[in-house]
């Protein structure tokens, strides 16, 4: 299954940004929230925003290739959500605000998102259309 590849390289990066605040934790000695440090918030929200989207696209990814589309789909868009991910990690993690990374990656991901979701529905939707213009053709050949 592609999907798993794909849940498996992400999950490597959302363990890399866990161990990331962790370190920061460590070095800083703050064991609960941020404690005021700029740049643990900072690597709090990398994770965090990771943990955020990475579940639901990856569901989608994984509906999609359950659903029987081409391989060079699920591959093209799991490898899309990962660099897309790693970009905006990179980006955020760099600066607090607005950046290449951050922003190519977030637009990446919420258009991979939307497409994913559409493909998704669509390939749930398509066995239900194509019945229904089988019965449709069907009722015009027996004279109803």
């Amino acid at each position: 299954m592609i999907t798993l590849l794909y849940a498996g390289l992400c999950t490597l990066l959302v363990l890399v940004l866990a161990f990331r605040v962790i370190a920061r934790r460590l070095k800083s000695k703050i064991g609960i929230g941020d404690g005021g440090d700029h740049d643990l918030q900072r690597r709090i929200r990398v994770h965090a925003n990771a943990v955020e989207y990475l579940p639901l696209a990856l569901i989608l990814l994984g509906g999609m290739e359950l659903n029987g589309y081409p391989n060079a789909v699920i591959h093209g868009f799991g490898a899309t959500l990962l660099l897309s991910r790693v970009l905006h990690a990179w980006g955020l993690s760099r600066v607090s605000g607005s950046s290449p990374g951050r922003a190519l990656g977030t637009v990446l991901t919420l258009l991979l998102m939307i497409a994913m979701a559409l493909f998704a529905i669509a390939g749930f939707a398509a066995p239900y259309l194509a019945g229904n213009a089988e019965a449709e053709e069907a009722a015009q050949y027996e004279g109803g």
